[in-house]
């Protein structure tokens, strides 16, 4: 298969030898001649920091308030840093920072349960009983797999379906962690050093005998086990372990990202994207207001806040925008209609994803809801203005990451599948 990797693939000696055919090999040597002639000096692989609002934000009050308006609820509008665009008084130090992101108004989908809405927003394909379709971080990591010597794919307090490896396989699964206040767990011996020698040159000698007769990693003559432990050796002896321990930075930048577990795994995120790793997910949950809705999204608003804003802004400063992509959203929104019980029910038919950073446009709105909408229209997607499906943004952050959207794999069964079947949407892309 050809595979458009991006521009900081690697090609190591060992692989080469490895590949065994002079055509294999010369194949791979011209594939990776081809992506070199691309690449830009010490230009820094792509990233992508996923905050996952899980139970589905409601988007007018977060980013696409109607206030005054039959459906507009209590939220207020209140000006961003973007002129002429406002978003919910809920996000004001947000607001400050909208002119590093696009928010598209305009999203669009078919399922309105949260465990199926969440594996279409996750993965960009609805749930398929034959098959296990890979997250955004696994596709990254199965296009370039360089980076840290720890996990380069996290998910920092995750709740009902951290990100998977699906198809591309459990390799590129979500390495789990919780509140960053915390030590990450087992990954210190429990043991003296040299007893922690000896157990590993037993288990060296037990991996000998396993590995007769069963398929290895043919590239490091090694099975999967073998494999996984010394990966799990080295991070264990890694000095990148530190990125997950946000004690050390200054009092004032842990307080701009929020006193809480959310803003500490956003700090981390940070930290973990300047040491290497690829994908970082940080999930803010108790989104699903059917009951007080206005209470509810408030509250979860002053967590999302400081901790979205100073992640932008950190970001930026740092100059670590031009390489990664920041996505912020939930499964899908809320009603217009407010309920009996002063909440909002789940509404796939209309919400908001923000985007920042790579090529992704500064200070960009596309799309719009109807403020007046008619709920009884048979398709409500008419009440949307240049309405895009959930395909379409996962084409866009595959795109704006470098990555063939178009690229077709083949999955285990040998099943061709497209890597998104969407259409990137162009407006909010900067041109090269």
């Amino acid at each position: 298969m050809n595979r458009l990797c991006n521009t900081h693939a690697h090609l190591s000696r060992r692989t080469l030898l490895g590949a065994g055919g002079g055509s294999l090999m010369m194949s791979a040597l011209a594939r990776h001649l081809a992506l070199s002639a691309e690449a830009k000096p010490n230009e820094r692989p792509k990233n992508v920091i996923l905050l996952w609002l899980e139970g589905g934000p409601s988007q007018l009050e977060t980013f696409d308030p109607h206030a005054g308006t039959q459906y507009g609820g209590d939220a207020q509008a209140i000006d961003t840093t973007v002129k002429g665009l406002q978003i919910a008084d809920s996000l004001p130090k947000t607001a400050e920072m909208m002119h590093v992101a696009s928010l598209i108004r305009s999203v669009t989908g078919k399922e309105g349960d949260h465990e199926r809405a969440l594996y279409n927003m996750k993965n960009g394909y609805r749930p398929d009983p034959t098959l296990t379709h890979p997250s955004v971080g696994a596709i990254l990591l199965d296009v370039d797999n360089s980076g840290a010597d720890i996990p380069r794919h996290v998910s920092i307090l995750p709740q009902q379906s951290p990100a998977r490896g699906g198809y591309l396989g459990a390799k590129f699964d979500a390495f789990k962690i919780y509140d960053p206040a915390q030590p990450v767990p087992d990954i210190r011996a429990r043991v003296d050093p040299e007893r922690f020698d000896r157990r590993i040159k037993d288990l060296e000698f037990a991996e000998q005998q396993f590995a007769r007769g069963r398929l290895v990693n043919l590239e490091q003559n090694r099975t999967l086990h073998s494999t996984t432990t010394r990966a799990a050796l080295k991070m264990m002896s890694s000095d990148q372990l530190s990125a997950f321990d946000v004690s050390g930075e200054p009092q004032s930048d842990r307080d701009a990202f929020g006193n809480t577990a959310f803003g500490r795994g956003c700090l981390a995120a940070t930290r973990l994207i300047e040491v290497g790793v690829r994908c970082v997910e940080v999930t803010l949950g108790g989104w699903d207001s059917h009951a007080n809705n206005h209470g509810t999204q408030l509250a979860r608003c002053e967590t999302l806040d400081s901790a979205l804003a100073s992640l932008l802004k950190r970001l930026d400063e740092r100059e670590l925008l031009e390489s990664t992509l920041v996505v912020c959203g939930g499964e899908f929104g809320r009603t217009p209609r407010i309920n009996p019980a002063a909440g909002r029910d789940h509404w796939p038919h209309g919400f908001s994803t923000l985007l920042a950073g790579c090529s992704i446009r500064r200070g960009g709105v596309f799309g719009e809801t109807a403020a007046d909408p008619d709920l009884e229209l048979d398709d409500l997607t008419l009440n949307v203005s240049d309405a895009v499906g959930i395909a379409d943004i996962h084409a866009t952050i595959l795109k704006s990451l470098g990555i063939n959207f178009r690229e077709e794999l083949i999955t285990p069964i040998g099943r061709p599948l497209l890597r998104s079947e969407g259409q990137p949407i162009e407006s909010v892309i900067q041109s090269s």
